[in-house]
């Protein structure tokens, strides 16, 4: 089953030793078949718990969360070893000193031969254009290069799913468009997060994220319009307007 499935799920946390739980997700139910999937949103809106429900870094309070056929809690190690997940800042993931050893430390499980392990990385970093960096301490990287070598490191052990919380974040042009062509080739189900509306209109289904809820489920062109309509109305002296239709 190639769908990410919520049903009835809502998210509450306890924060800052309140008795009072805060609604991070209100009630959803979403089937999601399609290869690419934006989440739009404004920062604090609940996008990246939304994503972070797909790998069991976050449990829904309420309901289930299926990807692929596995349930996120009974199944959580199994939908981890299916979803790869991308972070924003690419340090929260890249832990060796170099990107060649990063590489290399996510094939350890699926590649035992540490020859033919050497080799899959080396093809990996080519791929991504990251070869000439492979050696270089992961601190010497421009912001952007990290992200790629995140997301080679991801993508270097073929997950079914990849999960891209914000991913052109710290990119320049050039490396924007790299990862525009990537995900645009990726025979993996994509679901990303973002702020880059380009990016959310090369998707082929899009969610908008407001204040906890799923305000917008359709086309591209129409939930980037709708966040547009969404950010106007929240400017200082913006006329009201009704942005549900």
């Amino acid at each position: 089953m190639n769908s990410i499935i919520f049903s009835k799920v809502s998210v509450r946390v306890v924060v800052d030793g309140s008795d009072t739980p805060k609604t991070l997700l209100h009630d959803f139910s979403l089937d999601l078949p399609e290869r690419r999937i934006g989440v739009i949103g404004a920062n604090g809106s609940g996008k990246s718990t939304l994503l972070r429900l797909l790998n069991g870094l976050v449990e829904p309070s309420e309901g289930t969360v299926v990807v692929h056929g596995g349930d996120t809690v009974k199944d959580v190690r199994r939908v981890r070893g299916n979803v790869g997940f991308v972070f924003t800042d690419p340090l929260s993931q890249l832990v060796m000193p170099t990107g060649r050893e990063d590489v290399e430390l996510s094939l350890r499980r699926s590649i035992k031969n540490s020859k033919e392990r050497a080799a899959r990385a080396e093809s990996v970093l080519n791929r991504f254009g990251l070869l000439h960096l492979a050696d270089q301490s992961i601190y010497e990287l421009s912001g952007g290069e990290r992200q790629l070598l995140a997301l080679a490191t991801v993508l270097a052990v073929d997950p079914t799913v990849l999960v891209l919380d914000e991913p052109s974040t710290l990119l320049d042009l050039r490396n924007r468009e790299l990862l525009r062509r990537t995900i645009g080739g990726l025979d993996q189900q994509v679901m990303m997060s973002t702020h880059d509306l380009d990016l959310a209109l090369d998707m082929d289904r899009v969610l908008v994220v407001e204040s906890g809820r799923i305000v917008f489920d359709g086309g591209a062109a129409d939930g980037v319009a709708h966040y547009r309509a969404l950010c106007a109305a929240s400017l200082p002296g913006a006329p009201v307007e009704d942005v549900s239709k």
